[in-house]
């Protein structure tokens, strides 16, 4: 298999930041899917990429979502290499995620020699994956409400698993408004937002039910003037993972009880921030996907459950059949060692495009 065409997209810098190289992957994989007959619609965004949305001829029956990011983790000058041996490819993004875009685009080539066309199959590509799809995520649950299937094109596992859970995750902000006051001689007029901050603290933490998988972490803590004054403000950054609904709302509604509560009297707090992308479940109607294409394709589909998040969490809360981790083996993304394995490439290549030559075939 001749990597040049991957070579050429890994080389281009596209930080979520870098709109400018964002834009130019974009544009590459824009034109190869208009080749295959594929209509562009543009979303453009004035700081980030923008967002592709390529979609095939429409006739009556079942839709199928193909779903990517065209952006990475590296700043410029950081990682930007491409190179290869006998068993690996290198580079930034090779599995993280151009090469499973690129997976996508060769099996639909693939079909487009076989069948001339391609229906029903389209791609969406966003920009701002790797830094929470907070533009995009917007768009994502718009669009997904036209669909019957999505194939997220993140890395594969280990042993070739695709995602079929993922847990969901909010970033969340308390700020505390205290009082000040001289620490020697005013100590009692003061409303210490220090102190308040490391009882929330606390009570946040113990929110966590690692037997569910839930977890709550304050990742951050700021406040405070000196040591000789009460502290009149304080601010907690943290996260929260889940993997029900129940659990969320269970987690939300503490929240917004000890926001709400001041344990040191004079003091008032503030929440912002909020889910970032929600739980992906796996379905009855996701392990019916697994299953036909199990049985349409004769093999063993493994599956699994990644406590990390992508958009195909968001995809999912929609209520559409998701399954993820369609690119290609790899690991050491979002380090200079990323790595994804030429016999992975090709065999998933061939699996995806059994699965397009089925769907097309209107057996999915």
């Amino acid at each position: 298999m001749d990597f040049n065409e991957l070579k050429k997209i890994i080389e281009i810098n596209s930080w979520t930041k870098n709109k400018e190289g964002v834009d130019e992957n974009g544009e590459i994989f824009g034109y190869w899917l208009e080749e295959l007959g594929y209509t562009l619609t543009r979303y453009p965004r004035e700081e980030i990429g923008d967002h592709l949305h390529l979609t095939a001829s429409q006739k009556e029956g079942k839709k199928l979502l193909l779903l990517g990011h065209l952006d990475t983790v590296f700043p410029p000058g950081t990682f930007e290499t491409f190179k290869e041996d006998d068993e690996w490819i290198y580079g930034p993004g090779v599995c993280d995620m151009k090469g499973g875009n690129y997976v996508a685009l060769q099996a639909l080539r693939n079909v487009h020699k076989k069948f001339g066309a391609i229906h029903n199959i389209d791609f969406l590509l966003v920009s701002d994956e790797e830094t929470g799809s907070d533009d995009s995520k917007h768009l994502l649950a718009k669009l997904a409400k036209a669909y019957d299937y999505c194939m997220v094109f993140e890395a594969a596992g280990v042993h070739d698993e695709v995602v079929i859970g993922r847990k969901g995750v909010g970033t969340f902000f308390i700020d505390i408004e205290g009082i000040a006051a001289h620490a020697g001689n005013h100590y009692d007029k003061g409303a210490d937002a220090n102190l308040e901050a490391a009882i929330k603290l606390q009570k946040l933490v113990a929110l966590t039910d690692l037997e569910k998988q839930t977890t709550v972490n304050v990742g951050k803590i700021e406040g405070g003037i000196g040591a000789n004054t009460i502290s009149p403000k304080a601010k907690l950054t943290f996260e929260l993972r889940y993997t029900t609904t129940d659990e969320r709302d269970r987690v939300l509604e503490a929240v917004d009880a000890i926001v709400n509560t001041a344990y040191v009297e004079g003091t008032e707090s503030k929440l912002s921030g909020g889910i970032q992308r929600d739980v992906m479940q796996p379905t009855p109607e996701q392990a019916a996907f697994v299953k036909k294409i199990e049985t349409l394709c004769n093999t063993t589909l493994p599956t699994e459950k990644r406590g990390g998040v992508s958009d195909a969490n968001i995809i999912a809360s929609q209520g559409v059949p998701t399954l993820d981790g369609w690119g290609p083996y790899g690991d050491g993304d979002h380090t200079v060692h990323e790595r994804a394995g030429k016999k992975s490439f090709e065999e998933r290549i061939a699996l995806v495009t059994q699965i397009f030559e089925y769907f097309l075939q209107g057996e999915i």
